[in-house]
């Protein structure tokens, strides 16, 4: 049995893993999705941390999955309790001192350049406007797209996004990194430059777009269990 921590991204939401707790719940594992601070403009990438650790409380070895912001959040974690890997799911891999908002410009992700030319290669035309239809529930399931709508857009405090890095190398911790083919957000071959460059290690891929905890939670646990040792 693994005991998963599921740290989300921008908005902070546990919601966001709740189609794949169940599943991995039903396999004997334990799962644990975290929600994080992100509405409080009070909170940094400490308090990120703190807020995982705090919920971890004396959980034994945990497997930590990190999607998309939640990679600035994880590493700082995962010495602190014990964990036994580290699992990226189409996330940012920061650098020591970048804070999340250098981060786009730092690797080029800006909508000007990986995103734009991704959707070229997909017939689209990425016009600088972020359409969260497009660009995130394109393979989401209708209900559950309707489930997140009537929640309302995601609060995300820029608290963050300002915050360095903290750490001055990457925990000593097994780490792999796994990616939706089908991200828009974070393109594939975008993330494998940035992969390559900051972690030297390869990037799995599997089908679905930047929220594939929603639109394919079974496919992501049986992932996520063929990683475990």
């Amino acid at each position: 049995m693994a005991n998963y921590v599921l740290i989300p991204g921008a908005g902070g939401s546990a919601w966001y893993w709740h189609r794949i707790v169940p599943e991995l719940r039903g396999r004997g594992h334990d799962a644990l999705a975290v929600d994080l601070p992100a509405a409080d403009d009070q909170a940094g990438l400490a308090q990120y941390a703190a807020a995982v650790v705090d919920a971890i409380g004396s959980m034994p070895g945990p497997v930590l999955v990190a999607q998309s912001l939640g990679g600035f959040t994880a590493p700082q974690v995962c010495e602190k309790v014990g964990a036994q890997l580290l699992v990226l799911l189409n996330a940012m891999v920061p650098a020591p001192g970048e804070s999340p908002g250098e981060w786009f410009a730092s690797t080029a992700q800006a909508r000007a350049q990986a995103q734009a030319e991704h959707a070229a290669s997909e017939g689209r035309t990425a016009d600088g406007e972020m359409d969260p239809a497009e660009d995130f529930f394109h393979d989401v399931p209708a209900d559950v797209t309707a489930e997140a709508m009537a929640q309302g857009a995601p609060v995300q405090s820029q608290t963050p996004m300002a915050d360095p890095w903290p750490l001055e190398r990457w925990p000593d911790v097994p780490t792999r990194f796994l990616q939706g083919r089908d991200d828009r957000f974070f393109p594939l071959e975008f993330q494998r430059r940035v992969v390559t460059q900051r972690l030297g290690i390869a990037v799995d891929e599997m089908p679905g777009g930047h929220l594939v905890a929603l639109s394919r939670p079974t496919e992501l646990a049986d992932r996520l269990e063929s990683y475990l040792p």
